[in-house]
């Protein structure tokens, strides 16, 4: 009796192997269940299960996220330990990342009083371990910033956090997605010219391009002289009824992956960011001035960024604070403004910084509905002492 056991076994998985090497849509059920890195080993195993894991990645369309809240040992930040054991884990392949950390540990600028000695850390080695983690064709945009907002991994629904002081960081992995395209751009400025060459705009899509939604831009060393009037040279031509606009000034950006990094000189001031096209696209934004000062009056603001109707499903959040609000000045009251977001929008996640100024204006662009009256004077872009809030729809995912 114990040989018919044996046989039957065999049989059953002679059985499986069959349904395993022929019937594509067990295979690809299967396989469904995988994070990617362990689909892309998979699609080695025979020429089904590549084409299976082909379909399956194409239909994972969803932006992932990486968040670090805890600070670790001293030797590397908590993203990139963050990335390192996630990244095993998610079901995209990141084809544009944007990743923020903030500055004081990221570079290693803290006195740890007990020890009396600084973190030795170094932005550039930092940047380049977190780049190693990625895929080798991926874009990548790294900002350093002096505080984070970011919502806890595992649900887009998590409390979003804002993190004035420690160590923090996010990175947001956005797929290829159908009927979206995702830019990186860099325009730094050139102390032999005084007039920007506004060509470089058309190469980096932000010009001729009717698909152009939303641009996210990052101003670094703002400090410098000439850096406000390089700022407006930017983002002037931009200032448009359709197209969104958000973003602050950084400390400074540690990752731009396609480029050569030491063409740049250190001191030189410029402008980062990414430029989303494409006609599913969604978005709207509002700017919380110093009116905006308590539960109250941040609360009305969100209701006039729900009030865009934009739809909530693969939807992203963006913040974007000045170092002189948070929780100083809500008096004492923490995590104020997240908060309120989280009220009105309790399934978009929210990320984004304290910085050094904020780009924006309140702005609602779906399809060609614009929700306020277009007069022909421009916004006024650049503010300090407000937050920007900002909400980015990719499209319905299947």
């Amino acid at each position: 009796g114990r040989l018919g056991g044996g046989a039957g076994a065999m049989e059953a998985t002679a059985k499986g192997a069959f349904v395993l090497g022929n019937l594509a849509e067990v295979v690809e059920r299967v396989l469904g269940f995988l994070p990617t890195k362990a689909l892309l080993r998979a699609a080695c195993v025979c020429r089904l299960w590549r084409e299976c894991a082909r379909r399956i990645q194409r239909a994972r369309q969803r932006v992932a996220w990486v968040s670090a809240l805890e600070p670790g040992p001293a030797e590397s930040h908590a993203l990139v330990r963050a990335l390192a054991r996630e990244l095993e884990k998610v079901h995209v392949l990141p084809q544009t990342v944007l990743y923020v950390a903030d500055a004081e540990t990221f570079s290693g600028h803290e006195e740890c009083h007990e020890q009396k000695k600084a973190r030795k850390r170094n932005s550039k080695e930092t940047a380049i371990a977190l780049e190693k983690l990625l895929p080798k064709r991926c874009q990548v945009l790294g900002l350093v910033t002096p505080g984070i907002v970011v919502t806890p991994m595992g649900s887009s629904s998590n409390q979003p956090q804002e993190i004035e002081e420690g160590e923090a960081g996010f990175a947001l992995l956005f797929p290829k997605i159908d009927g979206v395209k995702i830019h990186t751009f860099h325009f730094s400025k050139d102390l032999k010219n005084r007039v920007f060459d506004e060509s470089k705009f058309a190469e980096a899509g932000l010009k001729n391009n009717p698909d152009l939604r939303v641009v996210l831009l990052f101003g670094y060393n703002s400090w410098k002289s000439g850096a406000t009037r390089f700022l407006h040279q930017i983002v002037n031509p931009l200032n448009e009824k359709s197209i969104i606009l958000a973003g602050g000034q950084v400390e400074s950006f540690t990752s731009l992956t396609s480029e050569n990094h030491n063409a740049q000189p250190g001191d030189a001031c410029g402008v980062v960011g990414l430029a989303f096209s494409g006609p599913q696209i969604q978005s709207a934004t509002v700017l919380l001035d110093q009116d905006v000062a308590d539960e109250r009056t941040a609360e009305a603001a969100m209701q006039r960024l729900k009030a865009a109707n934009i739809p909530e499903r693969n939807t992203i959040g963006f913040m974007f604070a000045c170092v002189g609000r948070g929780y100083r000045y809500y008096k004492t009251k923490r995590n104020m403004e997240a908060d309120a977001f989280r009220k009105f929008f309790p399934n978009v996640p929210l990320f984004g910084f304290f910085g050094h100024g904020e780009i924006g204006c309140d702005r609602i662009v779906t399809g060609n509905f614009v929700l306020r009256e277009c007069n022909d004077i421009k916004d006024d872009l650049l503010h300090g002492y407000t937050t920007v809030m900002t909400l980015i729809h990719l499209g319905s995912t299947k």
